[in-house]
């Protein structure tokens, strides 16, 4: 659902422009960094970049859609303490949606690999919901049992934001792609109804991430599309505790805000505190902003 992957540059982050940011890091408390992309495991600098934020006693989550874990099983097993991988559906929802035949297979493998080598590594799953995997939730769930993965969590898919790399907001003909209509929704919000009914004990577990609420609300977001009810923001603070660096050395609040400065050319606390960002963080208010109201993906990190 990004459009990350189609970058043109083959631009990537290196090992030695962390260096600048050491200091930062140390200063600033940083605690946790997720590696995400595109795809993290196709850097070529991954095990230095690793070890560069391990060395600094930080914990490294690897985001990444899984298809490259057996390969790179030494450097995974050594090098991240966690593992969210992107799995769309049971296997052959999965595979249509990524649209690469046997890729969930690929993923088990890989998940077998890293575990032979660090049998007790967290790795998750995220499932992203849209329109060709909104009626198996509930197969999703049992497929990330198969997989043998600790838990797994669901989201709505972005279609209203320019982030991940859109050059602009997508069209409607795009949208409606990932988008439900409103018999599609029904059947959502019944399938929400049903996973809560017959998986409650993982919810209640932990195993599905979301409590009850969080998934009902996967179906308000579609609603407020498709009826242009008024949207309303999730609780956040994820510009106040967080910044997402993109490749181009962008320092953002979170995925979905724009730039607050450039991690190319100042440290991580200069670029978190320009004028532009301080400007920023001092008048958002997340309840009634646009952005953050139609935000899917929020963060709120316990202070």
């Amino acid at each position: 659902m990004c459009d990350i992957w189609k970058r043109k540059d083959g631009r990537e982050c290196h090992a030695a422009d962390l260096e600048r940011h050491r200091e930062s890091i140390r200063t600033l408390g940083v605690k946790h960094v997720v590696l995400s992309g595109g795809e993290p495991l196709l850097n070529r600098e991954l095990e230095a970049i690793c070890g560069f934020f391990r060395n600094l006693g930080l914990r490294v989550t690897l985001l990444t859609t899984g298809l490259l874990l057996q390969k790179k099983a030494d450097i995974v097993a050594s090098g991240f303490d966690d593992i969210i991988i992107s799995i769309d559906g049971p296997p052959d929802v999965h595979d249509r949606i990524r649209r690469v035949s046997g890729a969930f297979q690929v993923i088990q493998k890989g998940v077998l690999e890293v575990r032979a080598r660090r049998p007790g590594i967290p790795i998750s799953c995220r499932t992203t919901v849209q329109k060709l995997n909104h009626t198996h939730l509930r197969a999703t769930v049992s497929a990330t049992r198969s997989l043998g993965l600790d838990s797994i969590s669901f989201l709505a898919a972005d279609i209203s934001s320019a982030a991940f790399n859109r050059e602009e907001r997508w069209a409607p003909e795009r949208q409606n792609e990932i988008a439900l209509s409103r018999a599609e929704l029904m059947e959502l919000e019944e399938e929400i109804e049903l996973l809560i009914q017959m998986h409650q004990e993982d919810i209640d577990k932990g195993f599905i991430t979301e409590g009850n609420a969080k998934l009902r609300r996967i179906g308000a977001r579609f609603r407020e599309h498709i009826e242009g009810t008024p949207p309303k923001a999730p609780i956040c603070n994820a510009p106040w505790v967080s910044a997402v660096i993109e490749v181009d050395g962008s320092v953002r609040p979170c995925f979905f805000h724009p730039p607050i400065g450039n991690a190319h050319k100042l440290t991580l606390e200069e670029a978190i505190n320009t004028e532009t960002a301080l400007s920023f963080r001092s008048r958002l208010k997340i309840a009634s902003n646009p952005t953050c109201q139609h935000c899917v993906c929020s963060l709120n990190y316990p202070r």
